[in-house]
């Protein structure tokens, strides 16, 4: 047997339990090797629990493993670092409670503020750069950090409690969907909800940039009076915030 082949064999037995890939290993090793894949398993169930600490408490510790355990099963590591492991979290979780979006939602938001933490550092835009740019081809740069989802339930009032100790409202359907957003500011990721128009601003922001784009969006949306001081209201909000890194000229 070739080293890459007893590779192969290992990785067989630990993810699939394959006894075939143990009995070519050694005729002697089941008990051995059940301690690797047992260790394998339990980092793997850890690194879940701690990614999604108040997901585990929302669903329920028995609840959550089952869920950990059904992912380690469909789902064997593909990088070099554990942390990369929760990224497709979510897609069990869909497959699993198809008809609870409180369940999606949450679980973005704690894979979001771990993403938004490490992501690439970036400087954010000084209001004073502002006074020489011409908004009608300005292309607004966000920090690297941001991610945005759809909200269609009450899930920032549950996460918050849940951070807080606090025990949570039980989760109901919004009334009209709005957005979540997530970055990194300093070095404290941070979480904000807000309503259906900054969402879809902000994902008409993060597909093409151009800010004319935007104020004429809001226009058709709002009404021109609204619509053009909603756009200097979201700016300065996305300044203060610390979203913005660069304001660039548009291609003519």
């Amino acid at each position: 047997m070739t080293l890459a082949e007893m590779q192969r064999d290992f990785q067989s037995w630990l993810v699939d339990a394959s006894e075939d890939a143990a009995d070519r290993l050694s005729v002697h090793a089941a008990a051995g090797l059940a301690v690797y894949q047992n260790n394998y398993r339990a980092q793997l169930v850890s690194c879940l629990e701690h990614a999604f600490p108040q997901l585990r408490t929302w669903l329920g510790e028995e609840a959550f493993r089952h869920t950990a355990i059904d992912h380690i099963d469909h789902c064997p590591p593909y990088a070099w670092t554990l942390d990369a492991y929760a990224e497709h979290f979510g897609e069990t979780l869909r497959r699993r409670f198809p008809e609870n979006p409180d369940i999606h939602e949450l679980a973005w938001i704690e894979q979001a503020l771990s993403e938004a933490f490490v992501a690439r550092d970036a400087t954010p835009l000084s209001p004073d750069a502002l006074a020489t740019v011409d908004w009608d081809h300005a292309r607004l740069c966000f920090t690297p950090s941001l991610r945005i989802q759809v909200m269609t339930t009450n899930v920032e009032a549950v996460w918050s409690a849940l951070c807080e100790g606090r025990t949570p409202p039980d989760s109901e359907m919004l009334a009209e969907a709005g957005g979540l957003i997530v970055w990194r500011r300093g070095f404290t990721s941070r979480l904000r909800e807000v309503d259906a128009v900054e969402y879809l601003a902000l994902v008409q922001l993060q597909q093409n940039g151009s800010f004319i784009d935007l104020c004429e969006m809001l226009v058709a949306r709002l009404g021109e009076q609204e619509g053009v001081a909603r756009a200097g209201a979201l700016l300065a909000s996305w300044l203060g915030s610390e979203l913005i890194i660069d304001v660039e000229a548009a291609e003519e």
